[in-house]
């Protein structure tokens, strides 16, 4: 601290010195001016002397008045010192007292720290004594209950040995003997158990089914539209037919060339038929029609530009449908192939019911009926969504669309669950999970709605007369109606030649054939009749 002091003292010291040499050295440079004015002056006169007095008396003043301002500024200077001096003492004394106060702090914890670690080793010594202590009480119990437990194995033989004379019988025969009538009564409560929980199970889980298919039903209830081959686009004029049609038709077989699609303009005013049972080409013709008479330009060459361009804009539209898909049933991490795959089915029909959509309903009602049964809500909505997917290129791919879509889960790296469920959902395998069986559940609810699919006449009638036709083909069966829209077949048997109870084993063997051979939407009922009528008369 002093060598900082005397540091100090220099500086302000050597500061205030130089300005005083500066003002010594300016008075004197005035007072040698002065005498030489004044010589200067002598030499021209006397008049001059007493100016010369004069300034020699102002180069003294001068000269004092420096003097006292050096001796002030040194002052100044030296009190300066002092005040930085203690403030610079004041700063080390705080700084001191701090680290001193947090030493101290330091040397607190740590005494409690090491005051506790004491405590807690005196606490376990205790701990291990009381251990030792119960350890060795605990060696004295064993030793007594090894000796009642030898007192009573002597006791048990002496007694075996007694019981042995008294019945005429060996321990293992007497044991034998006791096991077969145990077994025995055992399997007759369990037979009068199983028919009791069986019966009991049937009568619950019919209602049960009954409840949660009403239930999915009631939430998931949709309204249905069948897609039809044609579409039908507005035309603002029946002057637009002309420009549509073209110098000698070359529009229109520039469109039916590009789209694939036939255009059909009869007397229908304002309209005009687009007929194609591809629905995505029919999608693209219909758009592209609607832009071009928009746009007023119908020619062979914009017809083509537009035709490109709409299949780009469908091909968007394909992905959002599948992408808008996803995000309504809540389901993530598809792979985005398969996304746009799935948007391909908006524009996929079986029997008039858009796929994509029956996908949807599927996907709903199965996580429906998954969450009241308990089972993975997630795997039955992504199995349910994911179901018919191979509907949706099974036109490009060889092969039926379980297996297809079955590929294409394995391809994109689908949980085994999931595929599992898509391979079983129309019974080419046999469904093993609870979630499989759902979706082909709800498979069956979402078909099986009214109005949500529809075949052509033909078709109808073929599959029902070939339903007839099967079932009239088992022996003993004497007539078979199908009713219900072929939802249901009644088979009358033969009396005489088929008995009650192989009835069953006959409606089963029709409903096996049924599904071997005949293809048809949701499920048919398989009834067998049997009715013996007894005739006589009255005479």
């Amino acid at each position: 601290m002093t060598s900082i002091t005397t540091q100090l003292l220099a500086v302000l010291s050597g500061g205030a010195i130089a300005g005083i040499t500066a003002v010594i050295a300016l008075a004197v440079g005035l007072a040698a001016g002065a005498f030489g004015y004044w010589k200067d002056y002598e030499k021209k006169g006397g008049t001059a002397k007493s100016e010369a007095d004069k300034v020699k008396a102002e180069a003294a003043k001068i000269i004092e008045d420096a003097k006292v301002e050096a001796k002030t500024a040194r002052k100044e200077a030296l009190l300066e010192a002092k005040e930085e001096e203690h403030r610079l003492r004041a700063e080390i004394d705080k700084e001191a007292k701090e680290r001193k106060a947090e030493y101290q702090k330091t040397e607190q914890r740590l005494q409690s720290k090491e005051s506790y670690l004491d405590k807690k080793d005196d606490a376990l010594d205790k701990k291990q004594e009381q251990l030792e202590v119960q350890r060795k009480q605990l060696q004295s119990k064993e030793e007594e209950l090894q000796n009642i437990e030898d007192k009573l194995k002597n006791s048990q033989f002496l007694l075996e040995k007694e019981l042995e004379r008294i019945s005429g019988m060996t321990r293992d025969e007497a044991k034998q003997q006791l096991m077969d009538a145990l077994i025995d009564s055992a399997k007759k409560d369990a037979v009068q158990t199983a028919k009791q929980i069986e019966a009991e199970a049937k009568e619950n889980a019919e209602k049960k089914a009954q409840n949660i298919i009403s239930l999915a039903i009631q939430r998931c209830a949709a309204d249905h539209t069948t897609d039809t081959t044609v579409s039908v686009v507005a035309l603002p004029n029946d002057e637009m037919k002309g420009r549509i049609i073209g110098r000698v038709g070359r529009n229109i077989r520039a469109l039916e060339s590009a789209t694939g699609v036939d255009l059909i303009i009869d007397d229908t005013p304002d309209v005009v038929t687009l007929s194609g049972f591809d629905p995505v080409r029919r999608e693209i013709a219909r758009i592209t029609l609607e832009k071009l008479i928009q746009d007023g330009r119908i020619h062979p060459a914009r017809i083509e530009e537009m035709v490109d361009k709409v299949k780009k804009e469908v091909d968007g539209l394909i992905k959002e449908a599948g992408e808008n898909a996803v995000f309504e049933c809540g389901i993530y991490g598809i792979h985005p192939e398969l996304i746009k795959i799935l948007g391909k089915l908006k524009y996929r029909t079986s029997y008039g019911q858009n796929v994509l959509q029956h996908s949807l309903e599927v996907a709903f009602l199965a996580g429906v009926m998954a969450s009241e049964l308990g089972a993975d809500v997630k795997v039955a909505k992504r199995a349910g969504l994911l179901h018919d997917i191979g509907k949706a290129v099974d036109h490009e791919i060889e092969g039926t669309h379980v297996q297809i879509g079955v590929d294409l889960l394995k391809k994109y790296k689908e949980s085994a669950a999931v595929i599992h469920a898509v391979a079983a959902h129309h019974g080419d395998i046999e469904a093993t999970s609870v979630e499989a069986v759902l979706v082909q559940a709800a498979d069956a609810i979402s078909s099986a709605r009214p109005g949500a699919r529809r075949e052509s006449l033909e078709n109808y009638v073929k599959r029902i007369e070939k339903l007839e036709t099967i079932a009239n083909s088992f022996n003993g069966v004497e007539q078979s109606y199908a009713i219900q829209a072929g939802r249901e077949i009644r088979v009358m048997v033969k009396p005489e030649v088929v008995d009650d109870t192989t009835t069953v084993f006959l409606a089963k063997e029709i409903a096996n054939k049924l599904e071997a051979e005949l293809e048809y939407p949701g499920q048919i009922k398989v009834t067998v009749v049997r009715e013996i009528r007894s005739v006589d008369y009255a005479k």
